[in-house]
């Protein structure tokens, strides 16, 4: 069978022999309703645990709207203008709405970035800016000791509204909800001291009750303060078969409980061989980012199998101190040592391949060089194709072979 994966604005085509197939792992049949704007409307006229957000906000206040940045798949442009008609109705005007771009620990925007997210008429109708880790206000600290440091266009706001979209996280269970203030407006130190929890064994996909993790993010939020949300949830072609609005959690668990309708992915067994890819730009920008498919498709290979990773990573390692780990690093196993006496952020992610590592061996399909790729404890391939054949030669012509084509969305959970 001919199987596509995305890589970065194209595809990498496999052939794949069908009598080594266990399966392609899409998503499920759900029925779906309205779609892309009209749910985001749908779901703003229903909100879940708030009155609608036009009874909350009140004319002259200053409201904050936060926002995924360009390395999420957030469609913030289909969200906005029914955001901006809702705050509109309730006699808000444009000049006191700020759209802030939460970069949590990642790099700036440029002005064309910006527009792209939020839309022609965002940009043109309100102020549009990226959080500031310099430029950030105490407003108090957790239970776990995590300071809630919020950058100051937030923190300062009247109303708080969140947008996100909710896809499995590797170890805050879910994405969206209250990530959009931690990590996504709030300073290093303290996303490093909310992610350092990562390593307790609660702290893992699809898991919220008893995270620790997700805990730690739910309290901040709820010390910053946060007025509405509206998430989505993406389909494999990144429209909006899902929308959720109203109370932080209530709203939030609703969608991920649509999430696990359409992405759990039950097996009866683990494959030999699993190929996995970020599903394209902009997701696979970096190894910083494809390495979230490589955790969901951990759960899918055998002990001493292969993990086939497929992401173009054309802006290279993505950040700072995750590059300095994962090139410094004596041994891949060293990364593992390190982060139980110096957690840092960054270096959790180096942590978290290398974890993977001592189980399966990973093939790296990238733009990255050959020599680069081997530095960082992974296999080279220039093509899909060619790393599957070496697998085989392997594992032998016998080993059967799983396919995620949106790794980062789908999560596998086998019986054995």
């Amino acid at each position: 069978m001919k199987l596509e994966f995305g890589f970065g604005t194209g595809t990498q085509v496999v052939e794949v022999p069908d009598k080594n197939l266990m399966g392609v792992l899409m998503s499920n049949d759900v029925p779906r309703g309205l779609m892309n704007e009209e749910e985001v409307v749908r779901a703003l006229e229903n909100p879940i645990g708030t009155p609608r957000l036009r009874e909350i906000v009140k004319p002259g206040e200053k409201i904050a709207i936060v926002t995924s940045d360009i390395t999420r798949p957030c469609p913030s442009y289909r969200i906005l203008p029914a955001l901006l008609d809702e705050l509109y109705a309730a006699g808000c005007r444009a000049e006191d709405v700020t759209l802030v771009f939460a970069l949590g620990s990642h790099r700036g925007h440029t002005p064309e970035e910006m527009k792209k997210l939020a839309g022609e008429r965002a940009y043109s109708e309100i102020r549009c800016v990226d959080s500031d880790r310099a430029d950030c206000v105490h407003m108090g600290t957790t239970d776990a000791g995590t300071p809630v440091d919020i950058t100051r266009a937030v923190a300062e706001a009247d109303r708080r509204i969140c947008l996100g979209n909710i896809e499995y996280h590797y170890f805050a269970g879910y994405s969206g909800g209250a990530k959009a203030i931690m990590p996504g407006v709030s300073t290093r130190e303290a996303i490093q001291c909310n992610h350092r929890m990562m390593v307790k064994e609660e702290a893992h996909a699809g898991n919220l009750e008893g995270n620790p993790l997700r805990m730690d993010i739910e309290q901040a939020a709820a010390i910053c303060g946060v007025d509405f949300i509206v998430n989505v949830v993406l389909d494999e072609h990144k429209q909006i078969v899902k929308a959720v609005a109203g109370d932080l959690v209530k709203a939030h668990r609703e969608g991920c409980r649509f999430l696990d309708r359409m992405y759990l992915k039950e097996l009866d067994s683990r494959a030999d061989i699993v190929l996995v890819s970020q599903g394209g730009a902009p997701k696979d920008l970096n190894l910083y980012q494809t390495q979230k498919a490589l955790d969901n498709a951990k759960h899918a290979v055998k002990n001493g199998g292969t993990i086939i990773l497929i992401g173009s990573c054309k802006e290279g390692l993505g950040e700072k101190v995750f590059e300095e780990w994962m090139l410094n690093a004596p041994t891949a196993e060293s990364m593992i040592e390190r982060i139980g006496r110096d957690f840092q952020l960054g270096g959790h992610k180096a942590a978290a391949i290398a974890m993977v590592l001592q189980n399966a061996e990973i093939y790296l399909v990238s733009d990255l060089e050959d020599d680069f790729v081997k530095k960082i404890f992974l296999k080279p391939a220039h093509s899909a194709q060619e790393a599957l054949d070496a697998a085989f030669a392997r594992l032998g012509p016998d080993a059967t072979v799983l396919a995620m084509p949106y790794g980062g969305s789908t999560l596998p959970r086998a019986k054995a």
